[in-house]
């Protein structure tokens, strides 16, 4: 195993964010028609936070009609981008080794990293991309 391959060999780079203006009702869109669960949050080309499927899951919808227009209406008013992004985030340039990125994601506190270089987003990590490495390695 190579322990100082750097993440930009397993990271996925093909993501997709979305931008502080956007509409909550966005991110659960991207979330539904998507199979990933991290969605990082830009200002222009710079990562200022990340929401999991977990933030937009945990919101509490009592007496709001099931249907996907009811539902993206209620979280459109109810909430922003901004209230929803976590912002303390752990982030790792695409150089890093893997070891660190798996140093990272092994406490479980998150299942993913963004990848930024000069706060600029170029990818993100995720617990999978590294399981996935470790599955090619035997």
């Amino acid at each position: 195993m190579k322990k100082n391959e750097p993440i930009s060999h397993i990271m996925s780079t093909d993501v997709k964010s979305v931008h502080t203006g956007q509409k909550v009702s966005d991110v659960r869109k991207l979330l539904a028609d998507n199979s990933f669960h991290h969605i990082p949050v830009t200002s222009g080309d710079e990562l200022v936070g990340l929401i999991s499927a977990s933030d937009v899951l945990g919101i509490s919808v009592e007496g709001v009609e099931a249907d996907d227009r009811s539902m993206d209406a209620y979280l459109d008013h109810q909430f922003s981008i901004e209230s929803l992004m976590v912002t303390d985030l752990k982030t790792l340039p695409p150089t890093a080794p893997i070891r660190d990125a798996a140093a990272l994601l092994a406490n479980g506190d998150f299942h993913a990293v963004p990848v930024v270089d000069g706060g600029k987003l170029q990818g993100m990590l995720t617990s999978t991309d590294l399981i996935r490495y470790l599955h090619d390695q035997f």
